[in-house]
């Protein structure tokens, strides 16, 4: 590892360990005026059980940072490790609320303790946000972008654009194609990183190696075969390296613990938002007395057909010749309430019915509409992989993409899901999901004007 890479990892590390002081010197200042005052007895100020309850509270900080990616100081955008920290903040304070009260043994306190917490989640959520700014700032004076040169091929995917508008961490300063690999084992010399731009697999796996050789950082999109056999195990039976893909599918109690917390949570949501949801129904049904649902046949695991729910967001009969017209961002079918509930994302809560009834899951690939998903599979055989989970309220493909990601990427994320589910994944998403809640780009789904590149996705099959 590299002087300059070293010192990436010692800032971040530096600013992660700064703002957990900070965290906890807050909590701990509000705890211990806490104690004294309603601990009688007066053994909790020890310094034994003070340091317990500072300690459980700086490590449920570290471990929810590190799982909502809070401590990416100069690696994600601002506003999204702004929006981490204080996500973290939040449910750190939460469990910590139950932590306490069980630390004190009276769970009578707990009236008492709640605007304690909420005075110290709005303290650090101040404090962290304000040097989080100058701590990304003054990281990007370190360490200047990574100056790239990129290697393509003769169907170069956009990759180059998704780079270019990351201008703080990347500089794309050449692009080449393929040549001998010796011009290009002189060529990568002068640069950070490279950056391989579809090239046929027996190219690319040249540069891999020369890569490796030169301990050169390389950035490649996966194919898919790529996606799958990252989750093969290693079998050490013979004298030579052996991966075993099982693909038994994910196990039955793994289901049975999805579904469950897809009942709870969905019930949960429901009862909590139930005032929202009905001030939207009459306020739908008041401007112009239609139909306050709109349904939809979208197929789901095994391709299953379902009509998905969702609040009426345009007007009656938006698509009366029955085909798909995809939705523009001034589109004048689009009524005044609709644009509040597609702004703030409303508009898909019914599908919590959906997900009650077994056809959906709280997480899992984006329901597509049927006519999508037979033009999809016509042109991408393995489009059906996508079908082997309940379609989800939100997914991975949801969180990481955008509306204009292309299908082929999408199908690429909502893999990356299916080979590597867990639950713990399951509840990343959802509090991705909540980060991205106020974003602009919508994650609908796959739209009808994102046409598709066969002879892109017929690179896929170079793969050897």
């Amino acid at each position: 590892m590299n002087k300059k890479i070293e010192g990436k990892y010692l800032y971040r590390g530096t600013c992660s360990v700064i703002l957990t002081i900070i965290a906890v010197a807050v909590f701990f200042g509000e705890w211990i005026d806490f104690v004294v005052v309603n601990n009688q007895t007066g053994h909790l100020t020890g310094l034994g059980n003070l340091g317990m309850a500072v300690g459980i509270y700086g490590l449920l900080y570290i471990f929810i940072g590190r799982g909502l990616k809070a401590f990416k100081i100069g690696v994600n955008r601002i506003s999204n490790v702004l929006a981490s920290q204080v996500l973290t903040l939040l449910c750190v304070n939460c469990i910590d609320l139950f932590v306490s009260l069980a630390i004190l043994g009276e769970f009578r306190f707990f009236w008492k303790l709640v605007p304690i917490f909420l005075l110290v989640f709005a303290i650090q959520s101040v404090v962290i946000c304000i040097l989080v700014i100058p701590m990304i700032g003054r990281y990007r004076k370190l360490f200047p972008p990574l100056k790239l040169i990129e290697i393509y091929g003769e169907k170069a995917e956009n990759l180059l654009y998704k780079f270019i508008g990351r201008p703080d961490k990347y500089i794309i300063a050449k692009s080449i194609t393929f040549s001998d690999i010796a011009s290009i084992a002189e060529e990568i010399d002068n640069f950070d990183a490279v950056l391989i731009n579809d090239l046929p697999a027996n190219q690319k796996n040249r540069i891999l190696k020369l890569c490796f050789e030169k301990d050169k950082r390389v950035y490649f999109t996966p194919k898919l075969s790529d996606i799958l056999v990252k989750g093969a195990e290693e079998l050490n039976l013979f004298d030579t390296p052996l991966y075993l893909r099982r693909n038994n599918g994910i196990p039955i109690w793994k289901l049975a613990v999805k579904r469950f917390f897809d009942i709870v949570l969905s019930v949960f949501t429901l009862v909590v938002l139930s005032p929202v949801l009905l001030i939207v129904a009459l306020a739908i049904k008041h401007e112009d007395g239609g139909p306050v649902f709109y349904k939809q046949e979208r197929c789901t695991i095994g391709g299953k057909k379902f009509m998905i729910l969702k609040f009426r967001s345009m007007i009656v009969d938006a698509e009366k010749d029955g085909r798909p017209h995809p939705v523009t961002e001034d589109d004048d079918r689009i009524t005044k309430v609709g644009k509040v509930i597609r702004a703030c994302r409303i508009d898909e809560l019914p599908q919590l019915i959906n997900i009650l009834k077994g056809d959906m899951s709280i997480v899992g690939p984006r329901p597509e509409r049927v006519e999508h998903v037979e033009r999809y599979k016509a042109m991408i055989p393995e489009f059906a992989f996508r079908e082997k989970m309940k379609g989800g309220l939100t997914g991975y493909a949801q969180v990481y993409g955008k509306y204009n990601t292309t299908a082929l990427d999408k199908l690429k994320l909502d893999l990356m899901y299916i080979t590597n589910y867990s639950l713990l994944l399951d509840v990343q998403i959802i509090f991705e999901t909540v980060k991205i809640l106020f974003q602009k780009e919508s994650t609908e789904g796959f739209s009808e004007a994102q046409e598709m590149d066969i002879h892109d996705f017929n690179a896929e099959h170079d793969d050897h």
